[in-house]
């Protein structure tokens, strides 16, 4: 067993040196100051005591460290997963209670169990199951959905819980007259200091610093006694190992929250890391080791009470920024995280949650990639619909129902996409052998009695049916056809129904009294048209390795043979049954 392989931080470490370590130093450092409340702010999001979060702080954050392959990605509570905790657990049990929490804490444990799972059976792949706009188009809808959420440490209103966000949005407005205006002013005020601090004082943890202030204020002042709500006690010391109780039908009734904290775990977990080692390109991201790491951190964390935790890309940015060059950053802040349980929690005591609400709602606004939306509506506008489909899914139906219509409208667009290939007639460019596109070049002229056809996909069972009807369509629009030419260039496979639809198309043009000549096939192509029989059906000298041979040979009717008739065209591999291109 290479060591090195499962846990890359022995690797990184073999040529360590102190310049490496101030880096990961500084960087660990810098993110503990901005998980700290966000941690806090996360948990009361997910429905549960802010203890939690710091307890999710502490054991992934390790463990990714030492397991991980991206040197910059952070690991920790999260919104996203916050929401989906809460919108799934919150329909077993009222949030915050003590079987509220064990079911919490259960579906933590599992979700990494399940990633794990994944990741030995080496299926990292899996994490290209959502398309880029899906996943615009879900985020975007718990962004909304979570700032809705919030609203209630915004307004300082007690919001009963809603099955739809549209439901919250109305009994808030309904109660605006009952706004607590203290609690409004330090969550709006918050929200506003930490805006400002971002773009002007990009260097000032904003986060931080509206956390202090406000603890000082409230504490100076005794604002909870005019009906602040703050944090209170924030239990010390370490958290304790506990295996989650697995019995009285706690399984089955996590199992819908566990299978959607899979897929968005997944994704986010293996997106986020190949989008840092492109930034870095110092390091290559291994997705089945990811799914390793995030498995493992997070069925430890859930195993010493952690709230479940996913990937952060605003904190793993920070990471990377702040000069992280391995993953003992990531081991450095679980130190600072546990250091802070031991000792620091009594200082949130006075924290207003007001501002852990501000905090969420400044997350909020890196979810609703509105840029991101323009983007797809200017370049792809199928793309667009399938976010928002996506989008509205997810906000007016369920999280999990978002998930699924996601993960299907992926697979749909593959399908469709892989049925319905590009197809295109080509004619000869003036004064030259090139042959291109009719529709995007206006100077290409078709022959006369010449088809010319390029397909540009794999020739099988998906879109076989598609390539004889256009096939057919394009013989019929040509009434002096006499030569057909399948420019096969883009051919990288054909299975046996593709094999069946060149038969076909062969007899059915034979019968026209039509013939067919194929250009351009690859290596494999070839070899299979061979071991078929095809190729001696069709004929050996009907397969040319370019288009303008075909057309020569096809108009001194064969007498220039030599010049326009090469054996290469029909090279096959007779030792594997495949060639090279």
């Amino acid at each position: 067993m290479n060591i090195k392989q499962y846990f890359p931080l022995a690797e990184q470490l073999s040529s360590y040196t102190p310049t490496l370590f101030k880096d990961d130093m500084v960087a660990g450092l810098t993110v503990w100051i901005l998980l700290v409340p966000q941690a806090m702010a996360y948990a009361l999001l997910a429905g549960m005591p802010p203890i939690y979060g710091l307890y999710g702080s502490l054991i992934p954050p390790l463990v990714y460290g030492i397991m991980g392959t991206c040197r910059q990605l952070s690991l920790g509570p999260v919104a996203s997963s916050s929401l989906v905790i809460l919108v799934g657990i919150s329909q077993l049990a009222a949030p915050e209670t003590p079987h509220y929490i064990e079911l919490v804490i259960l579906t933590g444990g599992l979700i990494g169990l399940g990633m794990l799972l994944l990741g030995l059976l080496r299926l990292g792949f899996l994490s290209v199951l959502l398309s880029q706009p899906v996943i615009v188009g879900f985020t975007a809808a718990a962004g909304v959905i979570i700032g809705v959420s919030q609203l209630k440490y915004l307004f300082g209103i007690d919001i009963p819980r809603f099955g739809q966000s549209y439901e919250t949005i109305l009994y808030a407005f309904q109660h605006i007259q009952e706004t607590h205006w203290l609690t409004f002013a330090f969550c709006s005020g918050g929200v506003l200091a930490m805006v400002a601090m971002k773009r002007w004082l990009p260097k000032v943890p904003g986060t931080l610093v509206v956390s202090v202030v406000s603890i000082v204020v409230t504490y100076l002042l005794r604002l909870e006694q005019y009906g602040l709500e703050i944090v209170k006690d924030v239990p010390r010391g370490l958290p304790h190992f506990d295996l989650p109780l697995l019995g009285n039908g706690n399984l089955n009734a996590v199992f819908p929250t566990v299978m959607v904290g899979i897929v968005i775990g997944v994704v986010e977990n293996v997106s986020i890391a190949k989008a840092l080692e492109l930034k870095t390109k110092a390091y290559k991201v291994r997705p089945d080791q990811e799914l390793l790491a995030a498995g493992a951190s997070r069925f430890l964390g859930g195993l010493f009470q952690g709230l479940p935790v996913s990937a952060s890309f605003t904190r793993s940015a920070l990471n990377y920024e702040a000069g992280a060059k391995t993953g003992l950053s990531s081991v450095i802040l679980a130190i600072m995280m546990g250091l802070t349980l031991l000792f620091l929690t009594p200082l949130v005591y006075y924290l207003p949650k007001a501002i852990l609400g501000a905090i969420v709602f400044m997350a909020v606004k890196s979810l609703i990639e509105v840029g991101e939306a323009k983007r797809l509506w200017r370049i792809r506008r199928r793309d667009f619909l399938m976010m928002l489909a996506t989008f509205f899914a997810t906000l007016l139906i369920s999280i999990e129902m978002g998930v699924v219509v996601g993960i299907v409208l992926s697979l749909a667009l593959v399908l469709l996409q892989a049925s319905r290939p590009h197809i295109a007639i080509l004619g000869q460019l003036p004064g030259s052998r090139e042959f291109r596109n009719i529709e995007r070049f206006p100077d290409a002229h078709e022959l006369d009695d010449v088809v010319v056809a390029r397909f540009d996909a794999p020739l099988y069972y998906l879109n076989a049916d598609y390539f004889k009807t256009f096939i057919h369509q394009a013989i019929q629009t040509h009434a002096q056809c006499k030569l057909l030419i399948l420019d096969c260039s883009s051919i990288s496979d054909i299975d046996t129904n593709g094999l069946n639809a060149l038969e076909e198309l062969h007899d059915e043009l034979k019968t026209q009294r039509i013939e067919l000549y194929m250009a351009g096939l690859i290596g494999p192509a070839r070899d299979l048209l061979n071991t078929s029989g095809l190729t001696a059906r069709i004929g050996i000298q009907h397969q040319f390795l370019n288009i303008y041979d075909a057309v020569q040979f096809f108009k001194t009717d064969g007498k220039a043979s030599d010049d326009y008739w090469s054996e290469a065209a029909i090279q096959f591999n007779h030792k594997k049954n495949r060639s090279k291109i």
